[in-house]
């Protein structure tokens, strides 16, 4: 399941953790906020979460995310 995450739904599920807005997202990573939320869409699939908590909870639970990274360029 995760190694079907790709590098930039990490990229926005590491600005999702945090709590940047899908404009914010949207401008740091340059591109529209219609593909932040399509990358979103597709992170809740993958996780099987329904809304953004589940994938930040399902990502930290299953190694995706990690909260205490300090080598974060975001």
């Amino acid at each position: 399941m995760t190694s079907t995450i790709s590098p930039r739904e990490k990229d926005v599920l590491q600005l999702m953790a945090r709590e940047m807005t899908t404009k914010e997202i949207a401008g740091i990573l340059s591109i529209s906020q219609h593909t932040v939320i399509s990358h979103r869409k597709n992170l809740m699939e993958k996780l099987a979460a329904r809304n953004a908590v589940g994938i930040i909870v399902r990502a930290v639970r299953l190694g995706v995310l990690n909260l205490t990274n300090e080598n974060s360029i975001y």
